[in-house]
């Protein structure tokens, strides 16, 4: 099925109908759908700021002229690529108006072959400003909602788990080390369960204790001094939302018995009132510590840990996906590139194998910030150590390949994976090859474990040469 939006589409306004017809065949036999008008006034209903196509226009028209059209159209949308069609005596003023956004023109009589490869030209820059501007709104979305990046079992099994418990309304808690994704997790929940409340998250650890009642629970006009005015706290403005307890092993102990209270009655009062308010809202806390085992040194309280983990997910360090770091190094490296304008680098695949075993302690935040410092050029050599005589290997340009073919219509999730697995392959065979089979001496080249490499000449059914030793 031909996928509309990649189309090549050209809007053609051309008075002179033997053009226009001419002009729109040309354009159709390259694989254009033509919206062909014979004025600047009968095309106003096609020119739309997200029109995925290019504009085709005569400069004299009856009415308003192509330069009318061209202005319009960088009132509307300046990267809408209009090429301009111009007798022999508008050739000055075409080249003006190329000054003022015009994309190119073309002087009559043309040849259809200069149209056609214009227009296609014009045709490759829209569809680049338009592909542009849908990764620039993914950067937004998933900024209020990131997504889970992996196909490892351990990322299938979280995913799992927000699949059947997002969408009940029991309270979570979610135990993982710092930059495993707790609050990616926490938000996916909310998105789950379908409430149309605020998702409300709190840094259990950055709230001073002598705020903390005013800050969660709220309060009335003269509660204290500085109260000149009613402040609604945090877990009311959840109301029908989600609560999201982050760090809450560092929340105090005198405050944990605050906190209990109100979670298990759903019930607060604001500080300096006495109506009970009513609360509708899932709690999700998180924490990088065993609460178990602080519960029995007597740091958290044990009533507050059973009560907050009704349903407990333990998330996996990066060091526990090493096969999905190829994908979020990708994943981050097209969001870096995007936000400080930036081409991404190429990615030597030595260097990606020798990145998949490093233990990664910030895991997927320090990925991420990784990814940033590659794209502007800082990023610390310490972690790029590789043999210099793998540099020659293939280079994944990944920050390209993670968009996919979108002529082919495919997903970062279905052509990424294998063409990292294409590529490792490919890697670890040129290895065997350099050492005539013998795996110790490829795994030394190539930088990684021998068993992980035994482990991978299985998963591709490479041949090889059984090690001496």
């Amino acid at each position: 099925m031909t996928n509309v939006d990649s189309m090549l589409k050209a809007i053609l306004i051309e008075d002179e109908q033997a053009v226009r017809l001419a002009t729109a065949q040309t354009l159709e036999l390259g694989g254009f759908q033509v919206y062909a008008c014979a004025s600047a006034e009968a095309a106003q209903i096609y020119l739309q700021p997200e029109f995925n196509g290019i504009v085709v226009t005569d400069v004299r028209l009856p009415g308003q002229s192509g330069l009318d059209v061209l202005a319009q159209v960088a009132a509307l949308d300046a990267d809408l690529p209009v090429i301009l069609i111009t007798g022999h005596g508008d050739v000055s003023m075409a080249v003006a108006a190329m000054r003022n956004g015009a994309y190119d023109f073309i002087e009559k009589p043309f040849a259809a072959d200069r149209l056609l490869n214009t227009c296609l030209r014009a045709q490759e820059k829209r569809r680049l400003v338009m592909d542009n501007r849908k990764l620039k709104q993914q950067v937004v979305s998933q900024s209020a909602v990131p997504e889970l990046i992996g196909q490892t079992a351990a990322i299938e099994q979280v995913r799992k788990f927000i699949r059947t418990i997002g969408p009940t309304q029991a309270d979570v808690l979610i135990n993982g080390a710092t930059g495993t994704g707790k609050e990616v997790v926490a938000r996916q929940c909310h998105l789950a369960s379908g409430r149309t409340g605020e998702f409300v998250a709190i840094n259990c650890g950055a709230l001073p204790e002598s705020m903390f009642e005013s800050e969660m629970f709220g309060h009335e006009a003269g509660a204290f001094t500085s109260a000149q005015k009613r402040r609604i706290g945090k877990l009311e403005y959840a109301n029908g939302g989600t609560i999201f307890l982050d760090e809450i092993e560092s929340m105090p102990l005198a405050l944990q018995v605050k906190l209990l209270r109100v979670l298990q009655e759903r019930k607060l009062e604001r500080l300096g009132g006495n109506a009970q308010i009513t609360l509708d809202c899932r709690i999700i806390a998180a924490s990088k510590l065993d609460l178990l085992q602080l519960s029995a040194e007597a740091k958290f309280r044990e009533d507050l840990y059973y009560r907050i983990s009704v349903v407990s997910l333990e998330l996996p360090r990066l060091n526990e996906r090493r096969d999905d770091i190829p994908l979020l190094l990708a994943h981050f490296l097209k969001l870096a590139a995007i936000r400080y304008q930036q081409a991404a680098p190429l990615i030597p695949t030595a260097q990606m194998l020798q990145w998949q075993q490093r233990d990664w302690p910030g895991n997927v935040r320090e990925l991420r910030n990784f990814a940033d410092k590659l794209v502007l050029g800082v990023a610390d050599i310490n972690l790029m150590h590789v043999n210099q005589d793998n540099l020659n290997a293939i280079d994944v340009p990944l920050a390209e390949i993670s968009t996919a073919n979108s002529n082919a219509n495919l997903n970062i999730s279905d052509a990424l994976p294998k063409r990292i697995e294409e590529f490792e392959a490919t890697l670890i065979q040129q290895a065997l090859q350099q050492q005539d089979g013998n795996v110790a001496s490829a795994a030394e080249q190539l930088g990684i474990p021998k068993k992980t490499l035994y482990d991978k000449l299985k998963k591709y059914q490479l041949s090889f040469k059984p090690a001496a030793d």
